[in-house]
């Protein structure tokens, strides 16, 4: 059998089963898949489906959106940052899983808050949320027309 470009996927996949001290078998069983079958993903043989590489992520509790883009369903390019960084706090053994989804929510607000939507960022960083010149609330941040909440006064120009 010839393989496929899914390598980087099935190294990964390996990887992350090992960190989390789980037997091939161990792994396919808590993801529904076949024993064979996850071998031959390891192996860089088969390109599973999105259901199954979700399924394997939520086995191994990683993210699935990076073994989307390790298998080559979502964009690499598309938000990297975004993916690792999520990747990053869903792998963190120190955190418990309610800390983990905490973090999330609130970089997520933050990106939301620098004009970043999910894989669309904004053209310019102040673009997203313009200060109002009669000294009302700017959306999302809590600050006054020409003041930042964290940074003190904003010069604007004009």
């Amino acid at each position: 059998m010839a393989s496929l470009n899914v390598g980087n996927l099935g190294e990964y996949l390996r990887e992350q089963r090992r960190n989390a001290q789980l037997s091939l078998r161990q792994l396919a069983d808590a993801a529904g898949v076949s024993n064979p079958y996850l071998s031959q993903i390891e192996r860089g043989l088969r390109k599973p489906s999105a259901e199954v590489l979700q399924q394997v992520a939520k086995a191994l509790r990683i993210s699935a959106e990076t073994l989307y883009v390790r298998a080559g369903i979502l964009d690499a390019e598309r938000d990297r940052d975004e993916v690792e960084t999520r990747a990053v706090i869903l792998a963190d053994p120190s955190l418990n899983e309610r800390q983990k989804q905490v973090l999330l929510q609130i970089y997520e607000s933050f990106r939301k808050e620098n004009g970043f939507g999910i894989g669309e960022p904004a053209d310019d960083e102040d673009s997203a949320q313009e200060a109002d010149t009669d000294g009302t609330t700017v959306p999302g941040t809590g600050a006054t027309d020409g003041h930042d909440a964290d940074a003190g006064p904003r010069r604007t120009a004009g």
